[in-house]
Protein backbone atom coordinates (compact mmCIF):
# COMPACT_ATOMS: atom_id res chain seq x y z
CA UNK A 1 0.00 0.00 0.00
CA UNK A 2 2.84 2.40 0.61
CA UNK A 3 6.50 2.25 -0.32
CA UNK A 4 7.37 5.69 1.66
CA UNK A 5 6.84 8.05 4.10
CA UNK A 6 5.28 10.20 1.20
CA UNK A 7 2.71 7.76 0.39
CA UNK A 8 2.35 6.98 3.99
CA UNK A 9 0.73 10.49 4.77
CA UNK A 10 -1.20 10.75 1.17
CA UNK A 11 -2.86 7.67 2.47
CA UNK A 12 -3.81 8.80 5.68
CA UNK A 13 -5.00 12.06 4.38
CA UNK A 14 -7.50 11.22 1.43
CA UNK A 15 -9.16 8.31 3.48
CA UNK A 16 -9.22 10.26 6.42
CA UNK A 17 -7.17 8.48 8.89
CA UNK A 18 -4.76 7.65 11.38
CA UNK A 19 -1.56 6.61 10.18
CA UNK A 20 -1.95 3.89 12.51
CA UNK A 21 -4.71 2.84 10.41
CA UNK A 22 -3.69 2.39 7.19
CA UNK A 23 -0.44 0.17 9.09
CA UNK A 24 -3.67 -2.14 10.61
CA UNK A 25 -4.50 -2.36 6.58
CA UNK A 26 -1.21 -2.90 5.08
CA UNK A 27 -0.76 -6.05 7.59
CA UNK A 28 -4.60 -7.38 7.19
CA UNK A 29 -2.87 -7.41 3.53
CA UNK A 30 -0.17 -8.87 3.60
CA UNK A 31 -0.39 -10.72 6.11
CA UNK A 32 -4.07 -12.49 5.21
CA UNK A 33 -4.89 -12.50 8.94
CA UNK A 34 -7.84 -10.59 10.85
CA UNK A 35 -7.70 -7.42 12.09
CA UNK A 36 -8.59 -8.84 15.42
CA UNK A 37 -6.01 -10.86 15.33
CA UNK A 38 -3.29 -8.49 14.40
CA UNK A 39 -4.07 -5.57 17.23
CA UNK A 40 -3.94 -8.99 19.79
CA UNK A 41 -0.08 -9.72 18.35
CA UNK A 42 0.52 -5.89 18.94
CA UNK A 43 -1.32 -5.93 22.43
CA UNK A 44 0.57 -8.53 23.36
CA UNK A 45 4.13 -6.50 22.08
CA UNK A 46 2.47 -3.59 24.32
CA UNK A 47 2.13 -6.22 27.15
CA UNK A 48 5.88 -6.94 26.94
CA UNK A 49 6.96 -3.67 26.81
CA UNK A 50 4.86 -2.93 29.64
CA UNK A 51 6.31 -5.64 31.83
CA UNK A 52 9.84 -4.78 31.01
CA UNK A 53 9.34 -1.32 31.52
CA UNK A 54 7.91 -2.26 35.29
CA UNK A 55 10.69 -4.60 36.25
CA UNK A 56 13.02 -1.95 35.31
CA UNK A 57 11.80 0.46 37.58
CA UNK A 58 12.30 -1.94 39.75
CA UNK A 59 15.63 -2.49 39.39
CA UNK A 60 18.47 -4.61 37.32
CA UNK A 61 21.80 -5.28 36.66
CA UNK A 62 23.21 -6.86 34.06
CA UNK A 63 25.48 -9.42 34.43
CA UNK A 64 29.15 -7.68 33.49
CA UNK A 65 27.61 -4.75 36.38
CA UNK A 66 28.27 -2.71 32.99
CA UNK A 67 25.17 -1.75 33.22
CA UNK A 68 21.88 -1.27 35.57
CA UNK A 69 20.22 0.82 38.33
CA UNK A 70 20.16 4.13 36.32
CA UNK A 71 16.39 3.52 35.97
CA UNK A 72 15.60 3.75 39.70
CA UNK A 73 17.68 6.70 39.96
CA UNK A 74 16.05 8.76 37.78
CA UNK A 75 13.15 8.20 39.19
CA UNK A 76 13.79 9.33 42.53
CA UNK A 77 15.45 12.53 40.95
CA UNK A 78 11.95 13.09 39.37
CA UNK A 79 10.38 12.51 43.23
CA UNK A 80 12.89 14.64 44.73
CA UNK A 81 11.18 17.43 42.40
CA UNK A 82 14.43 19.12 41.70
CA UNK A 83 14.40 17.96 38.25
CA UNK A 84 15.35 20.64 35.33
CA UNK A 85 14.31 19.07 31.94
CA UNK A 86 10.56 18.37 33.77
CA UNK A 87 8.91 15.23 34.55
CA UNK A 88 7.43 14.18 31.56
CA UNK A 89 10.59 14.42 29.45
CA UNK A 90 12.36 12.69 32.32
CA UNK A 91 9.80 9.90 33.23
CA UNK A 92 10.20 8.92 29.67
CA UNK A 93 13.77 8.84 29.77
CA UNK A 94 14.09 6.63 32.73
CA UNK A 95 11.49 4.49 31.18
CA UNK A 96 13.61 3.84 28.08
CA UNK A 97 16.49 3.55 30.19
CA UNK A 98 14.67 0.82 32.34
CA UNK A 99 13.38 -1.45 29.28
CA UNK A 100 17.73 -1.31 27.94
CA UNK A 101 18.55 -2.21 31.19
CA UNK A 102 16.21 -5.72 31.37
CA UNK A 103 17.77 -6.33 27.49
CA UNK A 104 21.32 -5.64 29.25
CA UNK A 105 20.40 -8.24 32.13
CA UNK A 106 18.95 -11.17 28.98
CA UNK A 107 15.31 -9.92 30.29
CA UNK A 108 12.51 -9.75 27.53
CA UNK A 109 11.84 -7.10 25.59
CA UNK A 110 10.36 -6.24 22.36
CA UNK A 111 12.48 -4.99 19.53
CA UNK A 112 11.24 -1.55 18.56
CA UNK A 113 12.93 -1.42 15.93
CA UNK A 114 16.15 -3.59 17.29
CA UNK A 115 17.19 -4.85 20.84
CA UNK A 116 19.19 -2.08 21.58
CA UNK A 117 16.92 0.36 20.19
CA UNK A 118 14.14 -0.78 22.27
CA UNK A 119 13.82 1.77 24.96
CA UNK A 120 13.10 4.44 22.62
CA UNK A 121 9.19 3.92 21.81
CA UNK A 122 8.10 2.19 25.40
CA UNK A 123 9.76 4.75 27.49
CA UNK A 124 7.77 7.81 25.43
CA UNK A 125 4.62 5.78 25.30
CA UNK A 126 4.66 5.20 29.52
CA UNK A 127 5.61 8.77 29.82
CA UNK A 128 3.00 10.36 27.51
CA UNK A 129 0.03 7.80 28.87
CA UNK A 130 0.53 10.05 31.96
CA UNK A 131 -0.43 13.13 29.90
CA UNK A 132 -2.68 12.21 27.48
CA UNK A 133 -4.38 9.66 29.41
CA UNK A 134 -5.36 7.14 26.05
CA UNK A 135 -7.29 4.05 25.63
CA UNK A 136 -5.82 0.72 25.85
CA UNK A 137 -6.55 1.27 21.97
CA UNK A 138 -4.94 4.49 21.09
CA UNK A 139 -1.75 2.84 22.95
CA UNK A 140 -2.14 -0.28 20.55
CA UNK A 141 -2.64 2.11 17.34
CA UNK A 142 0.82 4.34 19.13
CA UNK A 143 2.66 1.18 17.97
CA UNK A 144 1.37 0.36 14.73
CA UNK A 145 2.55 4.45 13.63
CA UNK A 146 5.67 3.61 15.18
CA UNK A 147 5.69 0.67 12.70
CA UNK A 148 4.40 2.00 9.87
CA UNK A 149 7.63 4.92 9.83
CA UNK A 150 10.09 1.84 10.66
CA UNK A 151 8.41 -0.38 7.90
CA UNK A 152 9.57 2.59 5.37
CA UNK A 153 12.96 3.07 7.26
CA UNK A 154 13.56 -0.88 7.08
CA UNK A 155 12.74 -0.70 3.42
CA UNK A 156 14.34 2.20 1.99
CA UNK A 157 16.76 2.45 4.29
CA UNK A 158 18.36 0.10 7.45
CA UNK A 159 17.62 -0.61 10.72
CA UNK A 160 20.51 -2.02 12.08
CA UNK A 161 23.69 -0.77 13.86
CA UNK A 162 25.67 -2.90 11.87
CA UNK A 163 25.06 -1.56 8.39
CA UNK A 164 24.09 2.13 9.52
CA UNK A 165 25.87 2.66 12.74
CA UNK A 166 23.68 3.78 15.96
CA UNK A 167 21.61 6.30 13.49
CA UNK A 168 19.92 3.22 12.23
CA UNK A 169 19.07 1.97 15.28
CA UNK A 170 18.29 4.53 17.86
CA UNK A 171 17.94 7.20 15.41
CA UNK A 172 15.09 5.41 13.67
CA UNK A 173 13.32 4.92 17.20
CA UNK A 174 13.25 7.57 18.05
CA UNK A 175 11.88 8.95 14.64
CA UNK A 176 9.07 6.68 14.95
CA UNK A 177 8.24 7.72 18.48
CA UNK A 178 8.00 11.25 17.65
CA UNK A 179 5.68 10.14 14.96
CA UNK A 180 3.48 8.67 17.19
CA UNK A 181 3.50 11.09 20.07
CA UNK A 182 2.33 13.82 17.70
CA UNK A 183 -0.62 11.68 16.54
CA UNK A 184 -1.71 10.66 19.79
CA UNK A 185 -1.83 14.18 20.68
CA UNK A 186 -3.71 14.63 17.75
CA UNK A 187 -1.54 16.13 15.65
CA UNK A 188 -2.08 15.62 11.38
CA UNK A 189 -0.01 12.99 9.26
CA UNK A 190 2.00 15.26 7.90
CA UNK A 191 3.27 16.46 11.62
CA UNK A 192 3.90 13.32 12.20
CA UNK A 193 6.17 13.13 8.94
CA UNK A 194 7.83 16.53 10.16
CA UNK A 195 8.81 14.82 13.95
CA UNK A 196 10.38 12.16 12.32
CA UNK A 197 12.85 14.06 9.60
CA UNK A 198 13.17 16.54 12.79
CA UNK A 199 13.79 14.04 15.07
CA UNK A 200 16.82 11.77 12.13
CA UNK A 201 17.97 14.60 11.53
CA UNK A 202 19.58 15.50 14.63
CA UNK A 203 20.94 12.25 14.95
CA UNK A 204 22.84 11.72 11.60
CA UNK A 205 26.02 10.12 11.64
CA UNK A 206 25.66 8.53 15.19
CA UNK A 207 27.69 6.13 15.59
CA UNK A 208 27.28 2.78 17.12
CA UNK A 209 30.46 1.44 19.28
CA UNK A 210 29.91 -0.94 22.04
CA UNK A 211 32.17 -1.27 24.61
CA UNK A 212 33.50 -4.87 24.87
CA UNK A 213 30.83 -5.38 21.52
CA UNK A 214 28.18 -5.83 24.30
CA UNK A 215 24.70 -3.47 23.92
CA UNK A 216 25.43 -1.88 27.39
CA UNK A 217 27.80 0.71 26.96
CA UNK A 218 27.18 3.73 25.42
CA UNK A 219 23.50 1.99 23.99
CA UNK A 220 21.46 2.43 27.79
CA UNK A 221 21.99 6.07 27.58
CA UNK A 222 21.57 6.74 23.81
CA UNK A 223 17.96 5.38 24.39
CA UNK A 224 17.24 7.87 27.09
CA UNK A 225 18.82 10.17 24.67
CA UNK A 226 16.56 9.20 21.71
CA UNK A 227 13.51 9.38 24.14
CA UNK A 228 14.37 13.12 25.00
CA UNK A 229 14.83 14.18 21.36
CA UNK A 230 11.44 12.32 20.29
CA UNK A 231 9.48 14.61 22.96
CA UNK A 232 11.05 17.45 21.96
CA UNK A 233 10.79 17.47 17.86
CA UNK A 234 7.27 15.82 18.53
CA UNK A 235 6.55 19.12 20.51
CA UNK A 236 7.92 21.14 17.94
CA UNK A 237 5.92 19.41 14.66
CA UNK A 238 2.71 19.91 16.87
CA UNK A 239 3.84 23.67 17.41
CA UNK A 240 4.06 24.30 13.60
CA UNK A 241 7.39 23.92 13.18
CA UNK A 242 8.33 22.22 9.81
CA UNK A 243 11.32 20.17 8.49
CA UNK A 244 12.61 22.14 5.43
CA UNK A 245 14.27 18.84 4.05
CA UNK A 246 11.44 16.32 3.11
CA UNK A 247 11.20 12.67 5.23
CA UNK A 248 12.20 10.40 2.76
CA UNK A 249 15.29 12.49 2.22
CA UNK A 250 16.31 12.12 5.81
CA UNK A 251 16.35 8.73 5.54
CA UNK A 252 18.12 8.37 2.51
CA UNK A 253 20.57 10.47 3.86
CA UNK A 254 20.59 8.55 6.82
CA UNK A 255 21.11 5.38 4.92
CA UNK A 256 24.42 7.13 2.69
CA UNK A 257 25.69 8.20 5.74
CA UNK A 258 25.67 4.29 7.05
CA UNK A 259 27.13 3.18 3.97
CA UNK A 260 30.23 5.51 4.09
CA UNK A 261 30.62 5.18 8.05
CA UNK A 262 34.03 3.25 8.32
CA UNK A 263 33.49 -0.69 9.95
CA UNK A 264 35.00 0.35 13.03
CA UNK A 265 32.07 2.89 13.97
CA UNK A 266 29.36 -0.15 12.86
CA UNK A 267 29.18 -2.62 15.86
CA UNK A 268 32.25 -3.87 15.10
CA UNK A 269 33.63 -2.44 18.21
CA UNK A 270 36.88 -1.42 17.42
CA UNK A 271 36.30 2.43 17.34
CA UNK A 272 35.12 5.30 19.29
CA UNK A 273 33.84 4.91 22.93
CA UNK A 274 35.23 0.84 22.59
CA UNK A 275 38.49 2.09 21.89
CA UNK A 276 39.02 4.67 24.07
CA UNK A 277 41.62 3.21 27.11
CA UNK A 278 38.78 2.83 29.34
CA UNK A 279 36.47 0.66 27.19
CA UNK A 280 39.45 -1.27 26.48
CA UNK A 281 40.26 -1.86 29.61
CA UNK A 282 36.73 -2.94 30.25
CA UNK A 283 36.66 -5.47 27.72
CA UNK A 284 39.65 -7.00 29.48
CA UNK A 285 38.05 -7.31 32.70
CA UNK A 286 34.89 -8.79 31.21
CA UNK A 287 36.28 -11.41 28.83
CA UNK A 288 39.82 -11.75 29.98
CA UNK A 289 42.95 -12.09 27.57
CA UNK A 290 42.71 -13.33 24.67
CA UNK A 291 39.26 -11.78 24.33
CA UNK A 292 36.22 -15.00 25.45
CA UNK A 293 33.68 -15.11 23.43
CA UNK A 294 30.28 -13.88 25.23
CA UNK A 295 28.66 -17.40 25.56
CA UNK A 296 31.64 -18.57 27.11
CA UNK A 297 31.62 -15.68 29.61
CA UNK A 298 27.65 -16.31 30.24
CA UNK A 299 28.49 -20.28 30.93
CA UNK A 300 30.82 -19.29 33.49
CA UNK A 301 28.87 -16.69 35.18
Amino acid sequence: MFRNVAELVELAEKNNVKIAEIMIRQEIEVSGRSREEIIAQMDNNLQVMERAVERGLNGVKSQTGLTGGDAVLLQKYIDSGKSLAGNLLLDAVSKAVATNEVNAAMGIICATPTAGSAGVVPGTLFAVKEKLNPTRMEMIEYLFTTAAFGFVVANNASISGAAGGCQAEVGSAAGMAAAAIVEMAGGTPQQSSDAFAITLKNMLGLVCDPVAGLVEVPCVKRNAMGASNAITAADMALAGVTSRIPCDEVIGAMYAIGQTMPSALRETAEGGLAATPTGKRLEEEIFGKPKKKLVDYLIQK
